[in-house]
């Protein structure tokens, strides 16, 4: 019961976290985009829509990133630490 309970509340820490660096990391792409669209702007190609496009092809890259090292690295690195102090 205890650790359903340990699991719940690092389930809700970590989604916290995968937000919050899911909300941050986009800024900063967005952010880059423009001032790569403010240095070498793209005839025919409005700002807003090169920075959607830019957008659309980094969000599947980051989900897949951000779950890999918020939710796996710390369980599995939890769950090697239970295994190594466990089998002594």
């Amino acid at each position: 019961m205890i650790f359903a309970k340990v699991f719940g509340i690092a389930l809700v820490g970590l989604t916290i976290i995968y937000l919050s660096m899911s909300a941050f990391l986009q800024s900063v792409r967005r952010d880059r985009l423009e001032r790569q669209y403010d240095a070498a702007p793209v005839a025919g190609v409005h700002r807003d829509a090169h920075v959607a496009m830019g957008m659309t092809a980094y969000r599947p890259r980051l989900r897949r990133q951000l779950v890999v090292l918020v939710y796996l690295v710390p369980v599995a690195a939890v769950g090697i630490i239970v295994y190594v102090v466990n089998s002594n």
